[in-house]
């Protein structure tokens, strides 16, 4: 999931146990060095937010951007979509005094994840995580008032039911801010795909610079090829190495865009509606997938 768990751009959607081993594996190994983190920052110059320290394409700029889009009022459930180790939607939940519920596919990132929330100053019941699937998250219905979801769309096997159960949790008037990517000479249909949910697009914000960062951080990979085979493992290495040697060609035909989705105030609310539920981590249906 998001590159913290990310489907970096190009990279194809994976068996569930598979795809969880290969995060897992990755966010073993980046607790073993600062290797990778010193490569994203380098990357990304001054718009690296060390403190999010996402493996991901959020810089500044799009925290920025997101904290915009959201519109969110103090005490509401933000729910950070594939949150790999946390820091995006930790980040936000503090900057905006909000509840924070994130899930991701790898338990090693989901501990992780609960780690890091004292250094954010949030307790228990403001901030909870859990293991779970962009296809089927295991959270009530219209209970969330936000939902940020960074480079974690693309490791989906099934984008329309991801997308479909998202809009799912969506409270009436909130809204879905999520990385989406395309090529420059398509046609995408995010309209269409978020008016069979029953959303609507609110806002496309281009991110021309996005491509960019990431040709930068794989041109790294490749330049310290030696450093990552020594600091994380030969196979981890091997899985990095070689993305970016398949990416890279793509790069120059990508557009990066960051779309709002918003549901209308007037839509019915489902059971469990955010007015109703309890808090982070004490949901009575919370099921963890198989």
């Amino acid at each position: 999931m998001n590159a913290t768990t990310t489907a970096r751009p190009g990279t194809p959607p994976a068996p569930h146990a598979g795809r969880s081993a290969q995060y897992d594996a990755f966010h073993a190994a980046r607790t073993r060095t600062d290797l990778v983190a010193r490569l994203y920052a380098a990357a990304m110059g001054e718009d690296y937010p060390a403190e999010v320290a996402a493996s991901s394409s959020c810089d500044w700029p799009l925290l920025g951007l997101m904290t915009a889009r959201l519109r969110m009022r103090p005490g509401q459930l933000l729910v950070d979509a594939g949150c790999g180790t946390g820091g995006i939607g930790l980040w936000l939940a503090r900057a905006l005094a909000l509840r924070l519920e994130g899930f991701d596919l790898s338990p090693v990132a989901i501990t992780q994840a609960t780690g890091r929330r004292p250094h954010f100053g949030l307790p228990a019941e403001r901030a909870a995580f859990r293991v779970a699937e962009l296809e089927n998250t295991g959270l009530p219905g219209a209970g969330a008032h936000g939902v940020v979801c960074v480079d974690a769309l693309g490791g989906v096997a099934d984008r329309d039911t991801a997308v479909r159960e998202l809009a799912r949790i969506l409270a009436p008037g909130g809204r879905i801010v999520m990385t989406r990517a395309s090529r420059r000479d398509a046609v995408p249909a995010w309209t269409e795909q978020a008016r069979a949910v029953g959303l609507t697009v609110e806002h496309i914000d281009e991110r021309p610079a996005e491509p960019a960062l990431w040709e930068r951080l794989y041109r790294l990979w490749l330049a310290h090829a030696d450093e990552l085979r020594s600091e994380l493992g030969e196979a981890q290495a091997q899985n990095m190495l070689r993305e970016a040697h398949e990416v890279l060609p793509k790069l120059p035909g990508r557009r990066a865009v960051l779309l709002t989705l918003r549901r209308p105030e007037t839509a019915p609310a489902a059971p469990g509606a955010a007015d109703t539920m309890t808090g982070p981590g004490r949901h009575p249906d919370v099921r963890t997938p198989q």
